[in-house]
């Protein structure tokens, strides 16, 4: 059987906040969780394995809407605290030589200019590496935190990202490719007649440019989207080069490539410059019994920990979930948040949510390195590719070093990942298959 290979990327869950930090194997000193140590250390081992990139998540609030308080959220750090990705980027970033780094910014927070300006120079010192995990912004709390009384309506969202981007892109390339001559001898820096203004002025936003700094190594670095809804559907086909995907089946899965794919054709793009990770969270083992050992004691932590999940289920919906019986079926959710991740609670309850986490029906990530293996090979056929998206919300070097010099080399063994890099550049190594 010839094997279509896939890319592999890190989804960093809660950002660059604590882990693990009441559970063994989160370190000898938890406290530390500050430091990028851990960060770095995982960038280097995806390097080793030849991941193309690894995504850190970010949110710049602490939650309140769980009980309309934030006290669960501190006292058992529920999706925060966080520090800025950004800073953590370039020392991943300087650890590294062929991984892509991607930062995720909001478009409510960050205004076009400053934002083009930061992805610029992370592309520079990265030598072509940069990627922008481009998000719209969900809850309240953090709009809250920019001058607004609350998050933009949902749709809306997309429209203010839309033209945020198409700023974003236009100052990119405000300087063309050979602006920057460096001629001691001519006393010439750059061009003047080859950096030029954009004059932008949109319903959101008005930008005279040009961006202060010549185009970076990629030109644009890699634009990375999540969206499930019709919406963020239209809007990642627009832009996105790699999405970030979350599906319930192995149909869900085929089902959202294949409309993304259609929809980036119907904008006149390659279906095939786009690469839709699904993110998946396997539990691998040198021994079967040892595996499902490990799941079981995984599923009685959520089932003693269950005000942890349903905090953090509030924060991505904007939904107050301390309202519900969390053995009754839920009805159906209106959220000005994660719209695809509230309608996907209809008619299920809230303690079977949080058992399920990242699983996917149909499919059993769980076993030994071969067993993980296969099934992955077995899903990117059906769903066509592209790849998937490691996580783990409780990272520990133990679970890095299981799925890098684990799982990764039996993968390359049977020919579905790259042993090396192909190119130089993050888009480079993107595209390569």
């Amino acid at each position: 059987m010839t094997v279509k290979p896939f890319h592999l990327a890190w989804f960093v869950s809660r950002g660059y906040g604590p882990k693990a930090w009441r559970l063994p194997w989160g370190g000898p000193r938890p406290e530390t969780w500050t430091r990028p140590d851990l960060f770095v250390d995982l960038a280097r081992a995806m390097e080793r394995a030849a991941f193309d990139y690894i995504m850190v998540e970010d949110s710049s609030n602490i939650p309140y809407t769980y009980q309309n308080s934030h006290d669960t959220y501190l006292r058992l750090a529920v999706d925060s605290p966080k520090l800025d990705p950004a800073v953590l980027a370039s020392f991943m970033i300087q650890a590294t030589k062929h991984l892509g780094i991607v930062t995720t910014c909001s478009t409510t927070e960050y205004p076009p200019y400053l934002l083009a300006r930061l992805m610029n120079t992370l592309d520079h010192v990265s030598e072509g590496r940069a990627g922008w995990n481009l998000v719209t912004g969900s809850n309240d709390g953090g709009a809250q935190n920019y001058s607004l009384d609350r998050q933009y309506p949902h749709d809306e969202r997309y429209d203010m990202a839309d033209e945020h981007v198409d700023i974003v892109t236009r100052l990119w390339e405000s300087w063309e490719p050979d602006a920057m001559i460096v001629d001691p001898e001519k006393e010439i820096f750059a061009d003047p007649s080859k950096v030029s203004p954009i004059h932008y002025e949109g319903k959101y936003f008005k930008v005279r440019g040009p961006l202060c700094a010549p185009r970076s190594p990629q030109g644009r670095p890699v634009i990375c989207q999540a969206g499930g809804s019709a919406r963020g559907r239209a809007f990642a086909a627009r832009w996105a080069e790699t999405i970030i995907a979350s599906a319930g089946s192995v149909a869900a899965m085929k089902e959202f490539r294949n409309d993304v794919r259609a929809r980036a054709a119907a904008y006149g793009r390659d279906p095939d410059s786009i690469k839709v990770l699904f993110l998946i969270q396997p539990i691998v083992d040198q021994f079967r019994d040892t595996a499902f050992e490990r799941k079981k004691a995984m599923e009685a932590d959520i089932e003693s920990h269950l005000e942890w999940h349903l905090a953090s289920f509030s924060r991505l919906t904007g939904i107050d979930f301390s309202k519900y019986d969390v053995d009754e079926p839920l009805p159906e959710l209106t959220s000005n948040g994660h719209q695809t991740v509230a309608a996907r609670y209809k008619g299920r309850t809230l303690r079977e949510i949080a058992g399920t986490g990242r699983s996917v029906a149909g499919i059993e990530l769980v076993g030994t390195y071969q067993d993980v293996a296969a099934k992955m090979i077995e899903v990117a056929d059906e769903v066509g590719g592209d790849g998937f998206l490691i996580m783990n919300g409780e990272l520990t070097r133990r679970f890095i070093t299981e799925i890098t010099d684990g799982l990764v080399p039996e993968l390359q063994r049977r020919g579905a990942v790259r042993k090396h890099y192909e190119g130089k550049t993050f888009r480079e190594n993107l595209l390569a298959f």
